[in-house]
């Protein structure tokens, strides 16, 4: 039951419905505003989540691209790959984790100051993972296992989003919403680094375009541009005869590159959408749990609910974060260290996060030079987390988020300091 259970709780849209449901519920809402309610929730969700695997299927062909042009070889980091490989050996343990964490997440909310529910299920699957990972590495097992990898990950689902909360009130102007994403850390520094640099600079959205350069301000054809450019790019540096045989299935490889390039665009376009109708039902029903069962409590959703609020700042954040992540490879390999290659999946999600969060205190200055920090951040944290990973350290891949990189590397340090 408690497998069948953590199964349903895993899928992210089915955990957002079950939210919608309760809250409507509590609130006594008809059986047609019950229903409607918690399917359109889970339809956001489902849109958004379509959305990101268009956007991710684009991305991981630019990745051996860019490898085959440019001869890079290293580790890409990727939280879905590890995840995936780590779950074959600590499944049992990550889901009890995950879990308990969940709950221990409620009872801070419910008991503390820290009124921050985090549904963002598939990172909170990441975090156990990695948690469960490093205890387990430095010799725990069994109820202390449990017990403490559950302290954990429930502590940093209330804490992360309040750390964010400041900004996220700057950027949403209301504080409704909340930000529940592991990689807050590199998103409030670069919020922080935003009001360093950004005094007096015009925020993203108040760009001034030429009259023919207007067409530019709509997001998804200035998405579709710019990506076509670096995809170009990519697909005359990889050549034809790689890209034809092992990417396209015999297309040809300009107009492959340029179709990723608009899948890209597209993908975007939809995470949008899926944003817009999520808040518009998950906020409502969310207040009823809120009032009820843990007041004043707020749901902290992905970092895609940032993305309809500066959608400038999103295309500038993601290729800050990208160039910020090509020098910090090439930094790795002048040091003759672990080269951490750019992966495109976190420059993007993370980089255009905080593209927004420093666009939010400082503007273009605060969401370029913020985005360029952040691609820095998740270029060297892998790094340093790998040693303390354990078994896994040995994989080609690794977490990319900042908030993986910070947490690893305190945790699995503290315990080789103090033992478990």
């Amino acid at each position: 039951m408690l497998k069948v259970l953590l199964d349903i709780l895993s899928v992210p849209a089915i955990l957002i419905g079950v939210v919608a449901l309760i809250g409507l519920l509590v609130q006594r809402k008809s059986t047609p505003e019950v229903l409607s309610g918690t399917l359109k929730s889970i339809l956001g969700f489902v849109i958004l989540g379509g959305g990101a695997t268009i956007l991710v299927g684009s991305l991981n062909n630019f990745s051996p691209m860019i490898q085959q042009g440019f001869g890079f070889q290293g580790v890409v980091p990727n939280n879905e790959a590890i995840t995936a490989l780590a779950l074959k050996t600590y499944g049992t343990q990550t889901a009890i984790i995950m879990g308990l964490g969940m709950v221990v997440n409620i009872l801070i909310a419910r008991f503390t100051k820290l009124k921050y529910i985090f549904l963002t299920g598939h990172h909170t699957l990441f975090m156990a993972c990695m948690v469960a990972a490093i205890l387990i590495a430095n010799g725990f097992d069994g109820v202390g296992l449990v017990i403490l990898g559950s302290l954990i990950v429930g502590l940093l689902m209330a804490l992360m989003p309040a750390i964010a909360q400041p900004t996220m009130r700057k950027i949403t102007g209301q504080d409704d919403v909340a930000f529940g994403h592991f990689g807050t850390i590199g998103y409030v520094i670069s919020a922080w680094i935003g009001k360093l640099v950004g005094k007096g600079s015009k925020s993203t959205e108040d760009i001034d375009f030429p009259k023919g350069l207007m067409f530019l301000r709509d997001t998804s054809v200035a998405i579709a541009l710019t990506m076509g450019i670096i995809y170009l790019i990519a697909a005359l540096a990889a050549g034809s005869t790689f890209v034809e045989t092992q990417l396209s299935g015999g297309q040809n490889y300009i107009i492959f590159a340029l179709l990723q390039a608009i899948g890209f665009a597209a993908g975007v376009y939809i995470i949008l959408a899926g944003v817009r109708l999520l808040l518009g039902e998950i906020v409502p029903a969310f207040k009823g749990i809120a009032e009820k069962l843990v007041p004043n409590s707020k749901p902290a959703l992905d970092c895609p609910i940032v993305f309809p609020y500066a959608q400038n700042a999103v295309i500038i954040g993601f290729l800050s974060s990208f160039i910020g992540g090509v020098v910090g490879m090439f930094v790795l390999i002048s040091l003759k260290t672990t080269v951490i290659l750019p992966g495109l999946i976190p420059h993007f999600f993370c980089g255009a996060t905080a593209g927004v969060f420093g666009n939010a205190t400082g503007g273009k200055r605060g969401a370029v030079v913020g985005a360029f920090v952040n691609g820095l951040i998740i270029t060297f944290l892998p790094v340093l987390l790998l040693p303390v990973l354990g078994e896994l350290g040995f994989s080609n891949t690794t977490f990319g988020d900042a908030d993986f990189g910070v947490v690893g590397i305190l945790l699995g340090n503290l315990l080789k300091l103090f033992g478990n």
